[in-house]
This record gives structure tokens, C-alpha cells and sequence, in this order.
């Protein structure tokens, strides 16, 4: 996997992701999503999960409500020996229409909100690393 690929998923916020009055998400939601795109770049640039070691910046940049569905980017912008800088994108990309006496109304918006942000670094160690990058 070349640097710079995107690796996508596309998840639909549950009753159960709401944690705060009003069926808000937990922003933590974001960064679980972003740790399962970060899981799925490992495995295709080195055939290993590896380990996410830090968040280097997170911004939260709008509110997510159970209904929403997110859409999580991520790519790999820097290789190290056993590192992998990365940065990732969650948006919002269908709502709910907001309509009083019609609960299940959706809209899918033209242009999708940018909800958080993200950058980190992951670790595959040497003897995981499973593709010659030679």
C-alpha cells in the first residue's frame, strides 16, 4: 500500500453510542474509529495490525448524534523504520431531517461535515513486518 492510500468505513451511529443528553456521541466514538482505520492500513502496508502509540493532535470540530452516519478517513503520511505517521478525517455525511412526528427522516448531505480530526503514530515492529518495503 502506497503512502498517501486512503482506507475508508462508513458506520452508522446507534442508540447505543449516545452518551450525553440529546443522543450526542462520544467524541471517543471518533478516535474508536479512527483506531480500526489505523488497524486496517497496518495490515495492508504490512500485513500486521500493529500498535497505535499516540495521538499527536485531536479536534472536535462538531457534535455526532446517534443516527448520523460517520464516514472515517484515514492514510499513512510518513514511514519510519517501525512507525507510521498518520492522519485521519471523520464526516458526517447523512443526518436526521430533524422532523417533528417523522423520528425516521434522514437527509444526506451535500456536503459532509468534518466532525473531528486526527493525527498519530503506529508501531509495527521489525520482525512483524511482513512486506518488503525494500
Amino acid at each position: 500500500m502506497p503512502i498517501g492510500e486512503k482506507v475508508v468505513i462508513r458506520v452508522r451511529m446507534s442508540s447505543h453510542d449516545a452518551h450525553y443528553a440529546g443522543n450526542l456521541v462520544d467524541g471517543a466514538k471518533m478516535l474508536q474509529l479512527f483506531g480500526d482505520v489505523a488497524t486496517e492500513l497496518l495490515i495492508r502496508h504490512d500485513g500486521d495490525e500493529g500498535l497505535f502509540r499516540a495521538y499527536d493532535s485531536v479536534e472536535f470540530l462538531a457534535p455526532v448524534y446517534a443516527g448520523d452516519y460517520i464516514e472515517a478517513i484515514g492514510e499513512i503520511v510518513e514511514v519510519g523504520n517501525t512507525s507510521r505517521k498518520m492522519k485521519f478525517e471523520a464526516r458526517k455525511v447523512i443526518t436526521s431531517a430533524n422532523i417533528p412526528g417523522n423520528d425516521s427522516a434522514c437527509d444526506v448531505l451535500e456536503e459532509p461535515i468534518v466532525v473531528c480530526r486526527a493525527s498519530g503514530t503506529c508501531v509495527v515492529p521489525k520482525d512483524k513486518q511482513r512486506f518488503n518495503r525494500g
